[in-house]
């Protein structure tokens, strides 16, 4: 199972290097999520067996969620006359990052935000897009900055994301945020968003975590590895299950709580899951569907219909996770902007 874990997954990181064209089974990057979704799906998942009373809905919670922040942001702006503002940086021309940073200022315009915005040609030089990152962080009006990934291959993402002042670093992947986070008593300025969502979509439908078996498919950076620390955080046994792990599927079907995040399209089927688990699916694959609109459809990491016979709760692709990570986005830029109001200082 692990074996074919691996090829699966180095297959489509291959297919999603040579080209944007789906032909078969193509995993898309989480900060494409939001634009996947508007572009290709309805805003409600199509029609399923699965009771409605098992479904996780991500938009609704996203939505109220959008609505406390817009409560929170007229206060601010009334008692501190400050309104919060997050900067979004695009280098080069890919149509999902563009459809993505639209979406991106259009929840801004809706929480109320000031939303700052600089669109740079593929050909930028690392030193140009260093100059920008750093306007940014001088910039008393942002209290966020994102740099849409992926960047072209002559900068080092490293180098760029590293730059981003920690005060600012609404996506949370500052080393010193995610050092933070692995560590007892210390608290990270900001959680990475997908992350962030998948727990407070737990958290919102009242799953118990503390004392619960978890497991995490998938160990990345973005977001196998930070929602399994956060999980942990909370009290629950974790287990990181990825290529490598010998007998995964029985490690799984254990768990009280799966959190899917390996890219591998409907890896995950109902005999990995233990009668009454709660199911967050974070994948989002393009797959062949000759009777779809487009050609194709989003399918998760989880094979929907089996999983959910035996789940007690589980999220749809798309309305998921999805609508969680611009959410969270819109809640780290707010909570900066509410330390600036505050006058609080930032220790590390």
């Amino acid at each position: 199972m692990a074996s074919s874990f691996h090829r699966q997954s180095a297959a489509n990181r291959s297919a999603t290097r040579g080209s944007h064209r789906v032909a078969a089974i193509v995993p898309l990057p989480h900060h494409a999520v939001v634009a996947a979704v508007a572009a290709a799906a309805p805003s409600a998942p199509a029609p399923t067996p699965v009771p409605a009373s098992k479904l996780i809905d991500g938009k609704a919670i996203a939505d109220t969620i959008r609505g406390e922040i817009a409560v929170e942001v007229a206060a601010m702006k009334q008692q501190y006359n400050l309104t919060p503002g997050l900067a979004v940086v695009l280098v080069g021309a890919r149509k999902d990052s563009e459809t993505y940073v639209r979406s991106k200022k259009k929840a801004c315009a809706e929480v109320g935000f000031d939303s700052f915005g600089t669109d740079l040609p593929a050909d930028v030089s690392e030193e140009e897009l260093l100059k920008v990152v750093e306007d940014y962080n001088a910039d008393p009006r942002v209290h966020g900055i994102l740099v849409q990934l992926p960047l072209p291959k002559h900068i080092s993402e490293k180098r760029i994301l590293d730059a981003i002042s920690i005060e600012k670093d609404v996506d949370g992947f500052h080393p010193l945020n995610i050092g933070s986070l692995a560590m007892r008593g210390r608290h990270p300025l900001f959680v990475p968003c997908t992350p962030k969502g998948c727990i407070e979509l737990l958290e919102r439908m009242k799953v118990p975590i503390s004392g619960r078996k978890a497991c995490v498919i998938g160990r990345s950076n973005i977001v196998g590895m930070p929602v399994a620390l956060l999980l942990q955080r909370r009290d629950a046994t974790v287990t990181i299950v990825h290529s490598k792990t010998p007998d995964a599927q029985r490690i799984c079907s254990e768990a009280d709580i799966v959190v899917a995040a390996c890219g591998v399209a409907e890896m995950v089927t109902g005999d990995w899951i233990k009668p009454g688990a709660v199911v967050i699916d974070v994948g989002i694959n393009a797959k062949d569907d000759p009777s779809a609109k487009k050609g194709y459809r989003l399918v998760g990491d989880v094979e929907f219909e089996g999983a959910a016979a035996k789940a007690s709760l589980i999220t749809p692709v798309p309305g998921g996770v999805g609508p969680m990570t611009i959410a969270m986005l819109l809640q780290n830029t707010l909570e900066s902007a509410q330390r600036v109001a505050k006058g609080e200082s930032v220790t590390h």
